[in-house]
């Protein structure tokens, strides 16, 4: 199946985490599967998830998905899953390294920006993050604002041509 045909039958290919460029600068980031279980992909392939609020955690060795929302299967029975539980990321030994000597420095937080499918699995892409202060998200929509009449300006000059 195409890719455009998956998207007019409504499929959701990607969940994204819109507050992330907002609230933070974000960094390096990186690839990782998630460890799901029973009816959570069936969810997530129908969209059902949030990770808007959704931090990573180095911990004994193993990167944990925490406060992310995946809601229970509409057609699932009495064994559904737990919408809001720590979920282990699937990462390489030197990248939890890297994110856990980036966390230790202070001041920086692993951020997930999307849960996407690549071929049939599921994948998280999670970014090494510092927050933005006030003046730093007003400077941004100055920036967003200038951009935005710029572009007005161009395409009303090329529209009287």
């Amino acid at each position: 199946m195409a890719k455009n045909e998956a998207e007019q039958k409504g499929r959701i290919t990607e969940i994204r985490n819109r507050k992330a460029s907002h609230d933070y600068f974000v960094g390096e980031t990186f690839e990782a599967g998630i460890e799901l279980r029973g009816t959570e992909i069936k969810s997530l392939r129908q969209g059902k998830a949030q990770i808007n609020d959704a931090f990573i955690r180095i911990e004994r060795g193993e990167a944990l998905l925490y406060n992310a929302h995946i809601s229970e299967y509409d057609f699932g029975n009495i064994n559904n899953h737990v919408p809001a539980r720590a979920r282990k990321l699937l990462l390489h030994k030197k990248e939890i390294l890297k994110l856990k000597s980036a966390t230790d420095v202070g001041g920086v937080s692993i951020i997930p920006l999307k849960i996407y499918f690549k071929k049939s699995l599921a994948k998280v892409l999670i970014a090494v993050c510092k927050g933005k202060k006030l003046y730093d998200k007003r400077e941004d929509l100055k920036k967003d604002i200038a951009l935005k009449e710029a572009k007005r300006a161009i395409s009303y000059r090329n529209f009287e041509r």
